[in-house]
């Protein structure tokens, strides 16, 4: 397949006129065009091609049995959503009577956590990723903790929900890392889970293992694991979860409210980070999703982990702004997620990350669109274990979304400012591993609206 951009945004820069090729699921073959007879070099020397050279413009345009699809608008790589609760997304827009308070919020949560099945986080969990392409988003971080039934008795197959979201994520074309996650307690002085958290629990880290090594292998899938939350899991059962996943993602939240790091410190006498630390879970593959309420001293523990920013939720909730910028000068990567899903838009939380520190700072000029794309891009798809993503060269798999340049969003723009000026809405096209799943606009294989409407309603 030769694909023929207007615009692709490449590792060194945005260029015009770009042709990539791309057998099976990988990019084989980037060239930047200079004249009308590269394109036809471009299709000659593709083997076995069966195709002329292409006569004018606008064959290529139409298709017109050359043998290049031309893509108008600006290709770049696809998403990496590293922080997703699918779940959460029954919350949309349900959350804000009496103000719009964390309580509110939460009682809401558990009230939806409380009505699912397999059968219903399926289909809930196939719109909301078919929400998630449809923006561009090829790979996601399921931080996942709805294990049994509503009382806390396994499913006949303990990972049946586990499996809902494998399949789900198949469906709508994404590869998901499933970050399986430990919680254990209800608090930080280890409250028992009680009501709705008890399907949470597993008993204790070692069946928790025995659970998750029970998972199946699968060309779209990355099992990782996941410490819920200091609150959620006492200290010695940290070290069985970071042993488990050497050499795996793992995951956590960390520091994302005051209340956390005053209950930790009150508790144990160190941060959230620094148990982490003491534990062996702050490591080249651990990710702190949050990072908002940060000391010196954990941004130096961090400086060789990744930090996942939720802008669009940290807001919604009313956590606070992270440092980032501090974070990414210490050498942390910085990846993004869209977490609770009040919005599902990369151009937003990628724009958000700068635009945050803005408020924070009263100052501009924190990221450059590179930083900003890279968080969204190729190390929001490493810290999930899949590094051979999120860029468009030789040998990377063939994640490629395009986004319109003549929206009323993104009309008259400098295409290397997409990310300040687009929207989901602008994405026209999208790729993941090869295969398209999304086509002017619409997602090929799932009724995205209708879906999300019949999930959602079922719940309430």
């Amino acid at each position: 397949m030769l694909i023929h951009c207007q615009y692709a945004w490449l590792p060194d820069g945005v260029f015009p006129d770009v042709v990539l090729e791309i057998r099976e699921n990988r990019l084989t073959r980037v060239t930047r065009l200079q004249d009308h007879d590269d394109l036809a070099r471009a299709v000659g020397d593709m083997p076995d091609s069966g195709v002329s050279s292409p006569q004018s413009t606008q064959d290529r345009r139409g298709g017109a049995g050359d043998g290049v699809v031309y893509r108008a608008g600006l290709t770049m790589a696809g998403f990496a959503n590293a922080h997703s609760h699918a779940f959460h997304r029954a919350l949309r827009g349900r959350t804000h009577g009496d103000r719009g308070s964390f309580w509110t919020w939460r009682e809401q949560m558990y009230r939806v956590a409380a009505a699912l099945d397999p059968d219903s986080y399926y289909r809930l969990a196939r719109g909301v990723y078919g929400e998630m392409a449809l923006g561009g988003i090829t790979s996601v971080g399921e931080f996942h903790y709805l294990h049994h039934g509503p009382d806390g008795t396994p499913y006949a197959d303990p990972n049946a929900m586990s499996q809902a979201l494998i399949a789900a994520a198949q469906d709508a074309g994404l590869r998901i890392t499933l970050l399986d996650t430990l919680y254990l307690t209800a608090s930080v002085d280890g409250k028992p889970l009680e009501g709705p958290q008890l399907r949470f629990g597993d008993g204790d880290a070692l069946r928790w293992a025995d659970r998750v090594d029970a998972l199946p292998d699968a060309p779209h899938l990355v099992v990782g694991a996941a410490i819920h939350s200091v609150r959620a899991v006492p200290l010695p059962q940290m070290a069985t979860v970071a042993a488990w996943a050497a050499g795996r993602p793992l995951h956590a939240h960390v520091s994302e409210q005051r209340a956390e790091n005053e209950a930790c410190l009150a508790e144990h006498g160190r941060t959230p980070t620094e148990v982490l630390a003491d534990f062996g879970a702050v490591h080249e593959t651990f990710t702190a999703v949050h990072a908002t309420h940060l000391t010196h001293r954990d941004m130096a523990l961090l400086s060789d982990s990744y930090a996942c920013f939720c802008p669009t939720t940290e807001r919604d909730l009313g956590d606070g702004i992270g440092p980032a910028r501090t974070l990414a000068d210490a050498g942390t990567r910085l990846t993004l997620g869209s977490d609770s899903h009040a919005v599902i838009d990369f151009f937003e939380e990628s724009r958000a990350l700068e635009l945050d520190e803005r408020l924070a700072t009263e100052q501009r000029g924190h990221f450059t669109a590179a930083e900003l794309r890279a968080a969204a891009t190729a190390t929001g798809h490493t810290s999930l274990g899949w590094p051979d993503a999120g860029r468009i060269e030789v040998g990377a798999r063939a994640d490629l979304v395009t986004v319109a340049l003549d929206s009323p969003r993104t009309a008259g723009i400098d295409p290397e400012g997409v990310l300040f000026a687009a929207s989901a809405a602008d994405v026209t096209h999208v790729l993941a591993d090869g295969r398209e799943i999304v086509r002017d606009g619409r997602h090929v294989t799932v009724d995205v609206a209708r879906e999300l409407q019949e999930a959602i309603s079922c719940l309430y």
